[in-house]
């Protein structure tokens, strides 16, 4: 079972923060319409002392750009929270991604791309963290649609490769020589999630993905 993440704390932290920014507003008229009053009604002789409302006005102003700051920081926190809550949802659930990358582990990886169009010369290669293509292959179905694609992790050497993510590149083209749109994604259980850099990543078949780039979950079969 998922466990929430409370928001009670930060909704308190952003009332205080906004109460704070509306007291000193009220505050920053009431002090410019005191000088304003001040200024008209001194003394020519015994002018006031403009070092003290100098002083005033940058310690009022420093006041505003903290809050301000408090409020940037607190909706950062929040955006984080909403998208860290969203991803653990998801641990466990079947989830597709729009990405060419892949794991190899024991001797398998798998790719799934969809066709938009039936084809008549597919080009398959794959790549390793290098970018060195190590494998080259044509599927034996063509049709337009959607396919899986499982790799045996082994060059066109045959050298068996060192698991990792690698990276496959569909190539389509119909009869006329016209490329055929192929979009491909990767489809597995999500079995982690992790922030880095503010972004929430989503590991799914050992490949981590970006939340944004989720287009579609659903519950493991029973």
């Amino acid at each position: 079972m998922t466990t929430p993440v409370s928001s009670t704390g930060s909704t308190t932290t952003q009332t205080q923060i906004n109460t704070g920014i509306s007291r000193l507003a009220d505050n920053e008229q009431t002090f410019l319409a005191l000088l304003t009053t001040q200024l008209k009604n001194q003394d020519p002789l015994s002018p006031l002392d403009s070092n003290q409302f100098t002083a005033q006005i940058t310690q009022m102003t420093g006041v505003e750009q903290q809050l301000t700051t408090n409020k940037l920081l607190q909706q950062l926190v929040d955006g984080k929270t909403g998208d860290i809550s969203s991803a653990v949802g998801l641990i466990g659930k079947i989830a597709k991604a729009d990405g060419a990358d892949a794991a190899l582990k024991s001797g398998a990886a798998t790719w799934n791309y969809t066709q938009a169009a039936d084809a008549t010369n597919v080009a398959l290669q794959i790549k390793n963290a290098d970018g060195t293509v190590i494998w080259r292959g044509t599927p034996s179905d063509l049709k337009k649609g959607d396919h899986a694609f499982t790799w045996n992790g082994k060059s066109d050497a045959g050298v068996a490769q060192p698991d990792g993510v690698y990276t496959l590149t569909v190539a389509a083209a119909d009869a006329s020589g016209t490329e055929v749109t192929v979009n491909q994604s990767l489809k597995g259980a999500v079995t982690g999630v992790e922030m880095k850099d503010g972004v929430a990543m989503l590991t799914i078949n050992g490949v981590q993905v970006p939340l944004s780039v989720i287009t579609s979950v659903e519950s493991p079969a029973s």
